[in-house]
């Protein structure tokens, strides 16, 4: 049977994305506020929680793949402590500039493809909460709803989301406030 899931960018949008960007220090994860209750309250509601992140410090030598695995292992410590998980992670550690083009990086369909055919997920029930376009145009591709949070570099793709007449919400948790009003 096929379930709806949320799919949600990391950096920036379930946890702050610290200048210079690249987050590679496990000390420095900090989960926004009400993130956690906000993945709890879509697991009641039966949604999976699935992270496709873009993170293109691996091949730019900014961030190795222990730091990734370290600040993964932060934000999942960080969630369970509240009680929270994600279901499953999917990224991309290609940069466009060094590998040239890359069909995992998003906004490409190949990642979300991937974790549908994994986890039996209903693309026409599910959402895509980001803090960039990017985050979110797969969504619309795929015949879901999208939802632009202002945290990380929200504010930068305001324009453009709401050109598209896809909701700006304020965070993580207002977005799981607005799918659980459209129920």
């Amino acid at each position: 049977m096929t379930r709806p899931a949320v799919f949600v960018d990391r950096d920036g949008t379930l946890v702050d994305d610290p200048p210079p960007g690249y987050l590679s220090d496990p000390a420095r994860v900090m989960l926004f506020p009400g993130t956690a209750d906000a993945l709890n309250r879509l697991h009641t509601r039966g949604f999976l929680v699935i992270v496709v992140t873009n993170q293109a410090g691996i091949s730019r030598g900014r961030v190795s793949w222990d730091q990734y695995h370290a600040v993964k292992a932060k934000v999942d410590k960080l969630l369970a402590a509240e009680g929270a998980r994600l279901d499953a992670t999917y990224l991309c550690p290609h940069a466009p500039e060094i590998d040239g083009e890359c069909p995992c990086r998003k906004p490409k369909l190949t990642l979300y493809l991937r974790a549908g055919a994994e986890l039996d997920v209903d693309f026409s029930r599910s959402y895509w909460v980001g803090d960039r376009m990017s985050d979110l145009t797969p969504g619309l591709a795929l015949g879901g709803r999208a939802m632009l949070v202002l945290t990380g570099h929200g504010a930068e793709h305001r324009e453009s989301a709401e050109a598209q007449a896809i909701p700006v919400v304020a965070d993580v948790a207002a977005a799981v406030s607005a799918i659980a009003a459209r129920q």
